[in-house]
């Protein structure tokens, strides 16, 4: 059994505070001290793994820069929701990909109609889900591309729990990626 380390606090605040320091000049819509806030409480709880590594700062800088990120990006993800701009939700973005078994011209006759497919009215609002679904997809990596086509475009089961789960998180990230997408296009 490893022996416990005993945690400089004040040594792990500061390099806290340097890291906050780096992610709030980066991402606008945090400050530093609710950064710095974040990264201890991150730290506080995966102590463990602190007190691992305590020695390797590089490690440790990684470790905080990821729970800074992590928060930066939920900041955003909740102001985004609130900013009463359009936001895509997973279940819509299981709507777009289902409807890329549509071709264009397919789509373009259906506006307006009832979809007996996937139950739901086909409108521009689909149409455009579904281009910016078409654009945010090949930006993902290659498991989460083939596990959303293989279950939403072909209809296919997914066959094991670890899929399943790799398959929400696939979904949750190409939502994102496509409220990033709409906003980019709004900002330019």
């Amino acid at each position: 059994m490893s022996e416990a380390v005993d945690l400089d606090w004040q040594y792990l605040s500061d390099l806290a505070d340097r890291v906050a320091l780096s992610i709030s000049t980066a991402w606008a819509i945090v400050e530093k001290d609710d950064v710095k806030q974040e990264i201890l409480a991150h730290a506080y709880e995966h102590r463990k793994t602190i007190e691992e590594t305590y020695e390797n700062e590089a490690f440790l800088w990684k470790l905080f820069k990821k729970a800074a990120h992590q928060y930066a990006s939920r900041e955003r993800d909740y102001r985004d929701l609130l900013d009463d701009q359009y936001y895509y939700t997973p279940d819509e973005v299981k709507v777009a990909l289902r409807s890329f078994l549509y071709t264009d011209d397919e789509m373009g006759e259906m506006l307006g109609r009832q979809d007996d497919l996937i139950r739901a009215r086909v409108d521009d609002n689909l149409v455009s889900a579904r281009l910016d679904a078409s654009s945010c997809l090949p930006r993902l990596n290659e498991r989460y591309r083939g596990l959303l086509t293989t279950r939403y475009v072909y209809g296919l089961p997914v066959t094991n729990a670890a899929d399943e789960m790799a398959l929400s998180r696939a979904t949750v990230a190409l939502a994102r990626l496509m409220n990033r997408h709409i906003r980019s296009k709004a900002a330019a």
